[in-house]
């Protein structure tokens, strides 16, 4: 941001899939649902400026970013956080379930992934735009697969013989994950290593939910306490009483 930035109008567009939505799986409802106190609205609570949440569940960065270039030419953020991957690294898993011994594409495919996020940056970039990339919380994945196989053993027994190990769907998320650090290191782009505030507790499992995959109440509130710490060592004036990231 340039020395010109308002200390309270510094505009944040948030692109991403639903973890950026705040969507959660409520046991207790059986059904997902949106976090009220998702890492969004946490740091909205911090922050001094304006955050326009334009994520939405199923979002690959295809579909992201499509809409993303309309909201950015109309509302001209100073800053837009990217946050995808998680759906575009994932399977059509009734597909693999039924035909276990055929070949499955990801939804965006891992080189298409890569390019699209690079024209993104750039695009971003060329319109004077700071552009921030989230690596992906980890998965669980044998939650994750009894999740997808929706507890029934013969899909979790076809959906195994596909992947060859259960912990093929880790390293394959990871894979993904790890194109938005290089990506971002070769474009030098501003990276907020969310998967490493995860890895650092041995049992980040107790921060995701019952599927695995999405973050619950209390990843939500790692994930907004590393994105408020990445802005205090850069740009400190943004975040209200910036001597505290904590939430209780």
């Amino acid at each position: 941001m340039s020395e010109n930035d308002s200390k309270h109008n510094c505009k944040l567009t948030v692109s991403g899939d639903s973890i950026s939505k705040g969507v959660i799986f409520d046991e207790g409802k059986s059904k997902y649902v949106i976090l009220e106190g998702n890492y969004i609205n946490l740091l909205q609570s911090k922050y001094n400026g304006i955050i326009r949440n334009t994520a939405r569940f199923g979002n690959t960065l295809i579909k992201g970013v499509t809409k993303l270039k309309y909201d950015v030419l109309n509302n001209k953020p100073d800053v837009v956080l990217l946050e995808y991957g998680g759906n575009d690294c994932d399977f059509n898993w009734d597909e693999v379930c039924n035909n276990p011994n055929a070949i499955h594409k990801p939804k965006t495919d891992f080189d298409i992934f890569g390019s699209k996020l690079k024209e993104t940056l750039n695009f971003l970039k060329n319109n004077n735009i700071i552009a921030v990339v989230m690596t992906l919380p980890p998965l669980n994945a044998d939650r994750y697969l009894k999740w997808i196989s929706k507890n029934d053993t013969l899909a979790e027994t076809n959906i195994l013989k596909w992947l060859g190990n259960v912990s093929r769907i880790y390293q394959w998320q990871e894979k993904y994950s790890s194109a938005v650090l290089k990506i971002a290191k070769d474009t030098n782009t501003k990276c907020i290593d969310i998967r490493g505030a995860f890895l650092q507790y041995p049992d980040f499992s107790k921060f995701l939910c019952l599927d695995g995959i999405h973050p619950n109440e209390f990843g939500h509130k790692i994930i907004a306490i590393k994105i408020i710490d990445f802005i205090l060592s850069d740009k400190a004036y943004l975040i209200k009483d910036n001597t505290n990231s904590s939430f209780n």
